[in-house]
């Protein structure tokens, strides 16, 4: 297998910058997701590692070698499309052994190589249908059955999963994760589904605008986000972020929101922030699930209560500001009821207004 670097690499269109001097370094068996909006340019990353596109700057070194003016069909990658891209008028299994055929590889060893493969992705029932008489879980094995064959060093997935419906989204998000466990190959999967990134990635490159935001495990980019950008991105529900000022008076400090007026009594965060108090204004980050309703220090309006089977959703209105609030189910509440509310305030993430950088 190999490990995937890419330093200062950049590609531009015209006048738009897709990808801007991203530094990556991918491990060898590592499964990295590219995770991002639209247009935030993982595709194009994506693209410029299979050779596709050639680089404007920058380089990318496949081990120690650099690969910039590789072929694609020299760099030994195994590519999957979110369209499938299957050849219609080929059988399945024709579909398979197409790149083994290219290489032309003994006919002996391309049966082999097939059955092997449609073995290990349970298609093997398959081989003789066209594309047009397959599921569209079935249309993805096949896609990556044509990308494994050829036993390559480097396995690239572009949205894979999109054209799926949920459920069979969930057991190919599984069965991606146990066949690249299984194979150790080293795999680089574009997403914008933050669920899919979370769930199988062992790291995740968070990129918007053509940068790279953070990257760290899914724990890591969940509890640390290192800016504003990746702490509204990461969460279903999103993180909750309003300003505030930082206002001291002697030993305490206090974060002034809409909301109301927060004192903090935590020794560490108090430390921290007693540091940055007289920063003009920050930004305040909670998550919906470190909010406790039903008593507590500040007081809203229920604006809307969404069921989601274990757990309520509760939008607040405090002002013109919404917060959001992950709750039991046992709740009782109705819309325009007064409600008491307060922040798990080990839980809460602050951020510099100016730069979105976090301070805590």
């Amino acid at each position: 297998m190999v490990r995937v670097k890419l330093i200062n690499l950049t590609k531009i269109f015209g006048k738009v910058i897709a990808v801007d001097h991203i530094n990556l370094t991918i491990s060898d068996g590592e499964f990295v997701a590219l995770l991002g909006p639209s247009g935030c340019g993982k595709t194009t990353t994506l693209l410029l590692i299979a050779g596709i596109y050639k680089p404007t700057k920058g380089e990318i070194y496949f081990d120690d070698k650099l690969v910039n003016d590789l072929d694609p069909k020299d760099r030994n990658v195994g590519m999957v499309f979110q369209s499938y891209a299957l050849y219609p008028h080929m059988s399945v299994y024709d579909n398979i052994a197409f790149p083994l055929k290219l290489k032309k590889i003994p006919k002996n060893e391309i049966d082999k190589k097939v059955k092997e493969v449609a073995k290990f992705l349970h298609i093997e029932e398959l081989l003789s249908r066209k594309p047009f008489q397959l599921s569209g879980g079935q249309q993805q094995r096949v896609a990556l059955a044509r990308a494994l064959v050829k036993e390559p060093d480097i396995f690239l997935l572009d949205e894979p999963l999109s054209n799926l419906d949920a459920k069979l989204r969930i057991e190919m998000r599984a069965e991606l994760k146990r066949l690249q466990k299984e194979l150790g190959i080293t795999t680089i999967y574009v997403t914008h589904d933050q669920v899919e990134a979370m769930t199988m990635a062992d790291r995740i490159a968070v990129m918007n605008r053509g940068r790279i935001m953070q990257v760290g495990t899914p724990d890591d980019l969940y509890n640390k986000p290192v800016n504003t950008f990746v702490a509204g991105f990461i969460g279903s529900p999103p993180m909750n972020l309003f300003e505030a000022d930082l206002k001291t008076i002697g030993n305490e400090v206090y974060i002034e929101a809409a909301f109301g007026k927060l004192k903090i009594t935590h020794e560490a965060l108090r430390n921290v922030l007693m540091e940055k108090a007289g920063t003009s204004r920050v930004i305040v980050g909670i998550r919906p699930e470190d909010i406790i309703v039903g008593n507590g220090d500040l007081e809203g309006e229920i604006y809307a209560i969404e069921p989601l089977g274990r757990e309520l959703l509760i939008d607040i209105r405090v002002g013109d500001q919404l917060i959001r609030a992950l709750t039991s189910p046992s709740f009782r509440g109705i819309a325009g009821e007064r409600i008491r509310f307060t922040f798990n305030y080990d839980k809460i993430h602050i951020f510099r207004k100016d730069t979105g950088k976090a301070i805590v």
